[in-house]
């Protein structure tokens, strides 16, 4: 009986896998890659409302504990850097694996990532407990802002394991193309945080402790729903201890292509440390007004990265398949719907800033005034995310991780720290507010030679895939 079982549970996973590999490779790009960006793009906008929703609520609380916020939001941006460097460094193998029909090979990239998410967590969660004090000073709280900071983030270092592990199991699915089932582990989580954040902070009185605390209960329930997937075998891959990789290039590929995410998630945790500190010289107003804007544009910049979840595993699963024509179509479909997104958001954003600003802290004009001049510079520079930003995630997805590397780290790394430790010196306080619109610029030039020449070179694969 149990070799039967076992041909029957091999059958029918090779016929979900043929019938995923036809609707990644066949389907009309735009279609295939809304459906997948769909999801996508909801789960961010989740994840950011919330953080937002964080934002809004202990921002009553007075602007001391709105820029505890900005300060805990880096710790966030370390977890997150962790997450994403292991879910989309497996996630970059596991869609050009499930193209070429390799599904054993995916089980592994996506076990060993899980683990080693699980791992690095945990050591986070101790070293950052045991010198929790200076931890947060590091990260550019002030004296007053000091002790908001602490009660935020003991709680968030608790949840870090789950939470690595969870952008971990949430990439993956992405990369078979199953969106809509991150969506589910993403959002649950994310409506339970809203609900229980004015629950903990007002009605149960545990002021800022309460949004950590309520933040790490949903995350532990998005971990839940995104690994039932796996166990109930939803997911064309299996994640077990059995089947980490004893493959050392294995593990050189999962690092090399989620250096991009590495380099892009924890030089914005340093930018975000270095505009905190640039901005403490000009008192709490400044770092609350800072915070509250990139918590605003973490909302809006999440409607392009869900856009780019759904077009790169279109774009890894069609290049392992060597459909370059199709990689070509997700990419420009990618921009263009971007630019019209985006420059949407931006005359919104700019005509309404002054009121966006005051939802947070109305009562602090300081704050209003910082924060309505700084979002109005970064909503010019949003046009240029569109081409930036698929750039940089096409040549992820599709395995040349030097240049994603290099162009991940041009955004917060190469242009915007030393822009907002020289341009302050010159300009003051408006330094501070035009440091990231100017590396935005500085980063969509930059990319431009890097995309011509990759498509010059997959015009050349296509010719010679033809001639075969």
């Amino acid at each position: 009986m149990k070799p039967t079982v076992s041909l029957m549970e091999q059958e029918i996973t090779i016929t979900r896998d043929e019938a995923q590999h036809r609707k990644m490779t066949t389907e009309p790009v735009p279609a295939l890659i809304i459906s997948l960006a769909v999801p996508a793009t909801v789960s961010m906008l989740v994840t950011a409302l919330y953080n937002t929703a964080d934002t809004f609520f202990v921002s009553r609380l007075g602007t001391s504990a709105s820029g505890a916020v900005g300060i805990v939001f880096s710790l966030m941006a370390i977890i997150q850097s962790i997450g994403f460097t292991l879910g989309t460094g497996a996630g970059s193998m596991i869609s050009r694996k499930l193209g070429a029909h390799d599904t054993s090979a995916a089980s592994r990239y996506a076990s060993t990532s899980f683990f080693a998410a699980l791992t690095l967590g945990s050591l986070l969660t101790i070293s950052g407990l045991l010198f929790l004090d200076k931890f947060m000073i590091g990260l550019g709280s002030t004296p007053t802002i000091l002790p908001f900071s602490q009660s935020y983030a003991k709680y968030i270092l608790f949840g870090a394991p789950v939470m690595c592990a969870s952008f971990v199991m949430n990439n993956a699915l992405r990369s078979e193309g199953k969106a809509a089932f991150s969506m589910i582990g993403l959002v649950s989580g994310g409506i339970l945080n809203i609900i229980l954040d004015p629950i903990f902070i007002f009605v149960l009185g545990m002021g800022i402790s309460g949004a950590a605390i309520a933040t790490l209960i949903s995350q532990c329930l998005s971990f839940c729903i995104l690994l039932s997937f796996f166990i109930r075998k939803i997911s064309l891959m299996d994640i077990r201890i059995k089947n980490i990789s004893a493959n050392a290039m294995e593990y050189i590929n999962i690092i090399s292509l989620g250096c991009p995410s590495l380099f892009r998630q924890g030089l914005a945790c340093t930018a975000a440390v270095a505009l905190n500190l640039s901005a403490a010289s000009y008192g709490d107003s400044a770092v609350a007004a800072m915070a509250i804007v990139g918590r605003i544009f973490m909302l809006i910049l999440s409607l392009m990265i869900g856009l780019g979840h759904g077009f790169m595993p279109v774009a890894g699963y069609n290049y392992g398949a060597a459909d370059y024509e199709r990689v070509k179509a997700s990419f420009w479909f990618t921009v263009k719907t971007g630019f019209i997104m985006m420059a949407s958001m931006a005359l919104i954003g700019f005509v309404f800033a002054p009121e966006t600003i005051a939802l947070f802290l109305k009562e602090d004009r300081d704050v209003i005034a910082i924060g309505t001049a700084a979002m109005r510079l970064q909503c010019l520079a949003l046009l240029f995310q569109p081409v930036f930003m698929p750039t940089n995630m096409l040549l992820q997805s599709t395995g040349y991780a030097a240049r994603a590397t290099f162009l991940a780290c041009n955004r917060q790394g190469v242009y915007f720290l030393p822009l907002i430790f020289i341009l302050p010196g010159i300009l003051g306080l408006r330094g501070v507010q035009i440091a990231q619109p100017l590396a935005d610029l500085f980063s969509f030039l930059t990319c431009l030679p890097f995309l011509y020449i990759f498509m010059t070179d997959l015009n050349k694969k296509e010719k010679e895939y033809s001639i075969r």
